[in-house]
């Protein structure tokens, strides 16, 4: 007979989902979410050529997949409502770990801080849903990488960075700055039959003996542990890693300065990160997440979380259950995320020449993302507060603490307030994608007016990368060029990375004159003309044939 899971078990994956309605809201109607990076499409084609960086390896495969047997609309929501849960019931999980007092609160505390922060609402709302899997899954790995350092074995490390592998790059760079100090890190076990902190092996011996085998076996182990947590890394890494390898995209350094942290507050860009936010893109924060008593209280919070974690990370054996296992490693990784943030906003020079000399430290450019181990550093010490509270005082204000989080940030509400929607994709959209798609001969297709982000009516005026470059199963050649404005005015410009995209974006850039011919020799074979641009393109295409016309695309081919 199979044991049952208690319903208290289940608590903190029901919060997640409790949550995960509450800020998705009008996006878990009918249609699909687009806004800025998120982009999915109906019928997404299975396709490994994607062209420069490969940002969308093997996300936009793994939905392909899955959007086979179900429709994508609702993959869409499945994996955005999955993020809640994930996130919610693996910081309960890690609270577990601490042993603390308190029965749920703590459990719950730790789930509703991790799920419903300034970090999730604006990797949200920009759109990262890949990087929001690692996120999610981050509380999981941390878990399995002290098991792993403790009791050796990566069995169960490989389930638990599964989100991470899915998500791609940027989701297993965010977890691997976490399991590598934990597994470094992680307290070993005392030996049976030894006191805590002896050093003395439980058979007798010298002390100097015993306590030198005790030292080489840690350094040993940890040595193991870390090793062992690489290369599962490493493994599957590798759907994104070869194709980053192989290719010859370009990256920017003006990027170091556009993606640099910035202050979504009163309290400046160090008080943004501390609570946890900062992203750099103004579109991308919680509507009056500005306003000074929200961002005070916020600020409150973080500083509690974090005094948790220290009263946590600093508990005595002698006294009770010692600090757990994953303390140390997630308080280094922690610490690292927040410089590397830090870094492009206070000293980005040292950046700037860095992914100058080598493309590869181009994912650091957006420093912000790596503060992710800080927020589950404060939701861990959040829970221990809460603990603690039900401790001294009762259950009841304590399990009330799993509000707060939503308190301090409450317009991440029903879709930010209506920033995040769903909608559906006009007839005409579909019928493109099934035309070209239905061609076997071979050729990129071109999306134009050139210019990576569209502002479409039926998606009510919300900024979303263009749709085209998900929906056909052949390259899709687009201008991936990024302009950020600043505050006080100017605006930097990212170059594009795809080498292929700024020889073409060289000829349509140019006013005047025929580029059929030009297109025709870097492979492209059929145009997409999206809004009211066709006169702008038309009579610099010769000899294309009209392949569909409609009401706001126009399907041309070389």
């Amino acid at each position: 007979m199979r044991p049952t899971i208690p319903l208290v078990r289940l608590a903190p994956a029901g919060l997640g989902l409790v949550l995960g309605l509450l800020a998705l809201g009008p996006a878990l109607g009918p249609g699909f979410v687009l806004r800025y990076d998120m982009v999915f499409v109906p019928h997404p084609p299975l396709r490994f050529d994607v062209g420069g960086f490969p940002r969308g390896v093997p996300s936009d495969q793994v939905v392909a997949l899955l959007s086979a047997v179900l429709p994508a609309e609702l993959v869409q929501k499945a994996v955005l409502l999955g993020v809640f849960v994930l996130a919610a019931s693996g910081a309960a999980a890690l609270a577990d770990e601490a042993r603390p007092p308190g029965g749920l609160a703590p459990r719950l505390a730790a789930a509703a801080f991790y799920a419903w922060n300034a970090y999730l609402a604006q990797r949200l709302l920009i759109g990262q849903w890949a990087l929001l899997l690692g996120y999610a899954g981050l509380p999981w790995a941390v878990r399995a990488a002290a098991r792993v350092a403790r009791s050796g074995g990566t069995r169960r490390l490989v389930p638990a960075l599964l989100p991470a592998a899915v998500g791609g790059f940027q989701a297993v760079l965010v977890t691997a700055l976490a399991v590598l100090p934990v597994a470094a890190l992680a307290r070993p076990p005392v030996p049976a039959g030894a006191p805590a902190g002896s050093g003395v092996s439980a058979r007798g011996g010298g002390v100097g003996t015993a306590l030198d085998g005790r030292v080489r076996a840690v350094l040993g182990g940890r040595w193991a542990a870390v090793l062992g947590v690489a290369a599962v890394l490493l493994v599957l890494s590798l759907p994104w890693l070869v194709p980053a390898l192989r290719a010859d995209a370009h990256t920017d350094p003006a990027g170091v300065d556009a993606f640099a942290a910035r202050a979504d507050g009163p309290f400046g860009t160090l008080g943004s990160l501390l609570t946890p936010g900062g992203i750099w893109n103004a579109q991308a924060v919680v509507p009056g997440q500005g306003g000074l008593a929200l961002a005070s209280a916020r600020l409150a919070l973080a500083v509690v979380a974090v005094a948790g974690f220290v009263r946590l990370a600093g508990r005595r054996p002698a006294d009770g259950p010692g600090p757990p296992p994953y303390a140390r490693g997630l308080a280094v990784a922690a610490c690292a995320g927040v410089l590397i943030a830090c870094a492009g906003a206070f000293g980005p020079g040292l950046l700037r020449a860095l992914v100058g000399w080598w493309p590869g430290f181009g994912p650091f450019r957006d420093g912000q993302v790596y503060i992710a181990p800080f927020a589950l550093l404060q939701a861990a010490g959040f829970g221990y507060a809460a603990g603690a509270l039900a401790r001294a005082w009762s259950a009841r204000p304590a399990l009330a603490a799993a509000a707060v989080p939503v308190l301090v940030l409450p317009t991440f509400a029903l879709g930010a307030f209506g920033r995040l929607g769903a909608a559906g994709y006009p007839d005409e959209w579909r019928t493109v994608q099934a035309v070209v798609n239905a061609d076997p001969a071979p050729g990129a297709l071109l999306s134009l007016p050139w210019g990576a982000y569209r502002a479409f009516a039926w998606n009510d005026g919300r900024v979303v990368l263009d749709p085209a470059t998900k929906m056909f199963a052949r390259p899709v050649l687009w201008d991936d060029t990024l302009v950020v404005g600043l505050r006080g005015g100017g605006r930097i410009r990212v170059a594009a990375e795809n080498p292929r995209a700024r020889r073409v974006g060289a000829l349509v850039s140019r006013p005047y004159g025929p580029l059929t011919a030009a297109l025709a020799r870097e492979g492209v074979r059929y145009v997409l003309v999206e809004g009211p641009n066709e006169n702008r393109f038309l009579p610099r295409l010769p000899g294309a044939t009209q392949i569909w016309r409609g009401s706001e695309l126009l399907l041309l081919r070389l």
